[in-house]
């Protein structure tokens, strides 16, 4: 919390965050006590244990002062050598901080809760441990010699404390929202950053443009003079060449500064960019704590000695991913302990220790998060799970034979698939890896499963590092360049036409000894038809080992780093795209869903409407199609319409503000413009002013779409002279189709 946030919380919210705070410390300094004592261990539960009574008494509620005085006298008895906290003082102690955590929640209906069950076990828990303080060791383990002190453990506690606190980061509370709308901010300044050395080569060429303006001038006035001319047109030359040199020169410098600029801004929003994504990380910490305690309570409910050995918790995470983390890993963790780990007399069998291990870890690799989860138990037999999915129909003997390890591990993460014959608490229904499979996909990640019977079994993870960037492949689809999430792409390849099957009547290809299917991308996103070129077919090999398809796409444009860009909401979920994002050069992409496309698929297949993909350019495509220019300076309208037009086969040139839409009126033809009222530098009502009056342009048909739906408005826009005027409250596909129809007609004429 900040200091704002610390004014307007109550009494007890604080005293709610300190024991929240503090009960982490002392569960994970227990666990570390049960394995290993040692002295720093002990001073950081004791200063815990102290901080919460201290709050406690602060806020007036007694049951906690009493809970935590109990225990802090079980701490320092710990500390004089008179008791060793062994399993079952571990066990009151970690009961005592449960119960802190329940009163801190219940605090606001504290005498409610004590009248009630609270009271007794309060009560209950403060006798079995002042009874335990008068008992005899219960030591699991021999006790072990506790390490040399180090330096901190021999400074008193309020110093190791103040050390500690003085080192640590002054933390902030910042929403979801603003760090989401920084990042997004921060992504966009990166883009347009990326635009100034296109512009400045821009400059250059005016540069040699203006140099050779200059050696024409040059050539002129040694020629001129030769010759011989009247002296004021001479000095008139003259003028111009001190102009012309003076306006060379201040180029110059210009071009100069704008490249040092140039190179200072691009480093500035990298930086900028960095830091906003540093600021949506969180340490992997976050997420695990009490997962040790986790484990160890459920391993021994199921008579099962586990510890859980966690490394890499400073890696930073996406705050969107570590959140979503939470299923997937408890899920892992559960299927270790009741899957993997054995009993201690089977361990014994085995030659392996008493106590099982279960190892998490995280750790940065390849531009990816990657997660591990191992355990040192059974594993999983091979040829058990093989007869099983056999037994369970869904392969037969002969295929079953012919798969290899982590083909035979993958259909663990099928839905309902369990090697359990019961049902327990823990395990059997089948639903535990198929949510990790499904949550790692929603999240553009992948899983790896590796086994070796009777040594253990190992998930490995990988996710993105933010969900704010996406690696993606770069394809052209009906001459518009898309996005596919590279976590969702098989594989790309260039198909010869010859490869080229039919089965049932539909056009497959062999990949991996298997027959995919092939469906033509344009067909999916409705961008009019594909031709295969003479090099071959570009294919995006998507799915699973369920469904796989080969996409046909014009090109393949090689692999990008993408900033997502949420589509607007209003716009509710768009089929067969998932986000959008800006490329270097400022050229919007729009990001394909590609489950989507694949449910896409399947509707086409079973209405028996998927198109074969044809191996030269149709009629349609070899005429000339006819263009509309759309003005609009909304990203998204602009690209809502250029996706309809271009679906019925127009080609669209798109312009982001009047000005712009006038420049390209001058220096292009075209059939129809659609543009928008308000806009920067011009709006739509003085464009539509400036073609009509135009001689060259008044022909064009003009047709406004805009929000602005009043009478008086729509009598405005016809007055300047639109042929067609329509209210984004009522527009929707076919409105906008039709009126483009009525005014020019079909995109080829017939």
């Amino acid at each position: 919390m900040n200091a704002d946030d610390m004014r307007d919380a109550s009494m007890l919210d604080l005293f709610r965050l300190e024991v929240e705070t503090q009960a982490q410390v002392m569960s994970s300094g227990l666990l570390a006590i049960e394995r290993s004592a040692s002295p720093q261990d002990l001073e950081a539960c004791m200063r815990a244990a102290h901080s919460i009574k201290g709050a406690a008494r602060i806020v007036g509620i007694q049951a906690g002062v009493d809970v935590t005085h109990v225990m802090e006298d079980c701490f320092v008895s710990a500390q004089q050598g008179k008791i060793q906290l062994g399993p079952r003082r571990i066990d009151q102690l970690l009961h005592g901080v449960d119960l802190l955590q329940r009163i801190a929640q219940s605090a606001e209906d504290l005498p409610l809760w004590q009248a009630g069950e609270g009271r007794k076990e309060i009560d209950s828990f403060l006798q079995g441990l002042q009874n335990s303080l008068l008992q005899a060791d219960d030591r699991a383990r021999e006790t072990q010699t506790p390490p040399t002190a180090t330096r901190n453990e021999l400074l008193p506690a309020g110093e190791f404390q103040q050390d500690k606190t003085e080192s640590a980061d002054r933390m902030l509370r910042v929403t979801a929202a603003h760090l989401n709308q920084l990042v997004s901010l921060s992504g966009e300044s990166l883009v347009e950053s990326r635009w100034l050395p296109a512009f400045n080569e821009s400059l250059l060429r005016l540069k040699r443009l203006q140099h050779g303006a200059t050696q024409a001038l040059e050539t002129l006035y040694d020629s001129l003079r030769e010759n011989g001319v009247a002296a004021t047109q001479f000095a008139a030359l003259q003028d111009s060449r001190q102009q012309l040199d003076a306006c060379q020169k201040m180029l110059t410098e210009r071009l100069a500064e704008l490249e040092s600029f140039e190179r200072r801004n691009s480093s500035r929003a990298q930086r900028l960019y960095d830091q906003a994504l540093a600021s949506r990380m969180r340490p992997f910490a976050d997420r695990v704590a009490g997962y040790d305690r986790m484990v160890r309570d459920l391993g021994r409910s199921l008579g099962k000695q586990v510890r859980l050995a966690i490394s890499g918790e400073t890696t930073q995470v996406d705050r969107d991913i570590l959140e979503q983390l939470e299923a997937p890993l408890v899920h892992l963790l559960r299927n270790a302990l009741d899957h993997g780990i054995e009993t201690a007399p089977q361990r014994r069998a085995a030659g392996k220790d008493e106590e099982g291990e279960i190892r998490l870890s995280a750790r940065h690799h390849a531009g990816l998060l990657q997660i591990t989860v191992s355990d040192d138990g059974n594993g999983i037999d091979l040829e058990q799970l093989r007869t099983s999915i056999v037994a369970r129909g869904l392969v037969d003997n002969t295929t079953s034979a012919r798969l290899s390890d982590a083909e035979l591990l993958h259909f663990l993460l099928l839905p309902g698939f369990s090697m359990r014959d019961t049902v327990t608490e823990i395990s059997g229904r089948g639903v535990g890896l198929d949510v990790v499979h499904n949550m790692l996909k929603r999240m553009r990640g992948t899983i790896q499963i590796f086994s070796e019977h009777g040594r253990g079994m190992r998930f490995q993870l990988q996710l993105p590092l933010t969900l704010s960037l996406v690696r993606s492949l770069l394809v052209s689809i009906g001459g518009e360049p898309y996005a596919f999430p590279l976590a969702y792409v098989n594989r790309t390849m260039v198909l010869d036409k010859e490869q080229i099957e039919m089965l049932e009547g539909r056009q497959h290809f062999s990949f991996e000894e298997r027959q995919i299917g092939l469906v033509a991308a344009s067909q999916i996103l409705q961008s009019g038809e594909s031709t295969a070129s003479d090099d071959g077919i570009a294919l995006v090999v998507i799915g699973d080992m369920g469904q796989t398809y080969g996409l046909q796409v014009d090109r393949l444009l090689g692999e990008h780093m993408l900033v997502v860009q949420p589509l607007d909401t209003r716009l509710g979920k768009i089929k067969d795209v998932a986000a959008a994002a800006l490329m270097e050069d400022g050229t919007p992409v729009l990001i394909l869903d590609v489950e989507d496309m694949l449910h896409s698929v399947d509707k086409l297949i079973a209405h028996g409407q998927l198109d074969k993909i044809h191996e030269g350019g149709s009629l349609q495509q070899l005429k000339a199609s006819k263009r509309v220019l759309v003005v609009d300076d909304s990203l998204t309208v602009r690209e809502l319409e250029r996706k309809l037009l271009s679906s019925r086969g127009y080609t669209v040139r798109i312009a982001v503000d009047g000005m712009d839409g006038w420049n390209a009126l001058r220096s292009e033809a075209f059939d129809l413009v659609i543009t928008d009222i308000d806009m920067p530098r011009m709006d739509g009502i003085e464009l539509v002013t400036l073609i009509k009056s135009n001689l060259q342009l008044k022909a064009i048909p003009v047709m406004i779409v805009s929000y602005k739906d009043r009478p008086e408005d729509r009598q405005r826009g016809l007055e300047a002279g639109a042929d067609y005027y329509l209210a984004k409250a009522s527009f929707h596909d076919e409105t906008l189709l039709q009126a483009v129809e009525d005014l020019i007609g079909e995109a080829h004429e017939a």
